[in-house]
């Protein structure tokens, strides 16, 4: 068959991950992005052992390294007492045991480092202020209209454009996306504004009665992102970026460790930012036409497991080998939904459900029996370079 050529619309963490793949096995790619300038939102991102297997496949390993910070532990500790709940090796013995690294980036960081991939191959293939307003199928292609007026034609358009996926709405069923109950407050927060046993304390999670507390180092070390997540009812706002006054999370986590207390202190003034959490069933479909999804436009999910990013970059390398490997691309289409959607919906089950078990009224519980998180589901032994297409 003729190589296809594919139309991504967003260049987020999963599009250019699906393009750089796509690239490297001689497959011409175009990526449609919204906004005006190349960049990402956000703060920390967990890089789990699955996903950096992903990026040493496509040549990224000496640039991984000078952006990622590994951890050697991590610890899953009681809200109040501080003790230790679970101790989680990370460090050498996550390459030992699967054999690829477990740290943490500044999303932007990462975000940058893919975009440079992509266009190092081709300074031409990502469009700036290209807004979908329409996609249609027809035959054996696919065209996405654009706000400008503007259209792209490709054998396969890929909706890479997130939770508020203009690609999903046009063509498969959209749901109301639904609140959670949970409210996040998220934050960078220097190191050096942090007393010094603080900014020593070991990374990981502080986890109580309906809320909980993560922390870790990015940057080589030089700030810290924090999410702190709450039950709460009536809230509204689905925006990542809506500014916080520390006070709201100071009150909710008062009488919590000292560890959480000072790294809520600490927080920038105006760098506090709220959000509220909504969730969507799983699709029936990814697939119309010559249209597929790609992740959170299919697959949007909670953070409880941290497994989010992985399963947009996992999409994006499946995807890239299904077109290479099997020559019908209807078939290829096929394959990746049927290799890619068990899994994913499986994923935004247990993020879900992880969460009752992470803020429950008995904090010290959580240790009590088998741990169910994604190291002990099997998550970071997935090998999305070689499992069978």
């Amino acid at each position: 068959m003729t190589s296809p050529n594919v139309v991504i619309v967003g260049a987020g963490i999963g599009g250019l991950t699906a393009a750089r793949a796509l690239q490297m096995r001689g497959i011409r790619v175009v990526l449609a992005e919204q906004a005006t300038q190349l960049g990402e939102i956000g703060a920390g991102l967990t890089l789990t052992p699955n996903l950096t297997r992903i990026l040493y496949h496509l040549g990224l390993e000496d640039e991984l390294a000078n952006i990622l910070l590994v951890p050697e532990v991590q610890h899953i500790r009681h809200w109040q007492s501080g003790d230790i709940l679970v101790g989680k090796p990370r460090g050498r013995v996550a390459i030992e045991t699967y054999g690829f690294p477990y740290g943490h980036v500044h999303r932007a960081d990462l975000h940058a480092m893919l975009t440079k991939a992509v266009l190092d191959h081709d300074p031409d293939c990502i469009l700036l202020g290209k807004t979908a307003t329409h996609v249609m199928t027809s035959g054996t292609n696919a065209i996405v209209t654009f706000e400008d007026g503007s259209t792209l034609t490709g054998d396969v358009i890929v909706g890479a454009d997130g939770v508020r996926s203009a690609v999903r709405a046009a063509l498969f069923e959209t749901g109301l996306a639904r609140f959670t109950g949970h409210v996040a407050w998220r934050a960078l927060v220097p190191t050096a504004d942090l007393p010094d046993h603080i900014a020593k304390a070991i990374p990981g999670l502080f986890i109580g009665p309906g809320k909980l507390f993560m922390r870790y180092p990015v940057r080589q070390g030089t700030a810290w992102n924090y999410a702190a997540f709450a039950r709460q009812t009536g809230w509204k706002n689905e925006s990542w970026s809506s500014r916080s006054e520390i006070g709201d999370p100071l009150a909710l986590f008062a009488g919590w460790h000292e560890v959480v207390h000072e790294t809520l202190k600490a927080s920038p003034e105006d760098g506090v930012f709220k959000w509220a959490l909504y969730a969507r069933d799983p699709l029936s479909t990814w697939v119309k036409g010559r249209v597929t999804l790609l992740g959170d436009a299919a697959h949007a999910m909670v953070p409880f497991l941290g497994q989010g990013a992985a399963m947009s970059v996992e999409d994006g390398l499946i995807l890239a080998r299904c077109l290479t490997e099997i020559s019908d691309v209807d078939a290829a289409l096929a394959r990746y939904q049927a290799l890619r959607k068990p899994r994913c919906d499986e994923t935004q089950i247990e993020a879900s459900s992880i969460a009752d078990r992470l803020q429950a009224e008995e904090a010290g519980n959580y240790a009590k029996g088998p741990v169910r998180d994604e190291e002990t589901l099997g998550y970071y032994r997935y090998d999305a370079v070689g499992v069978q297409v």
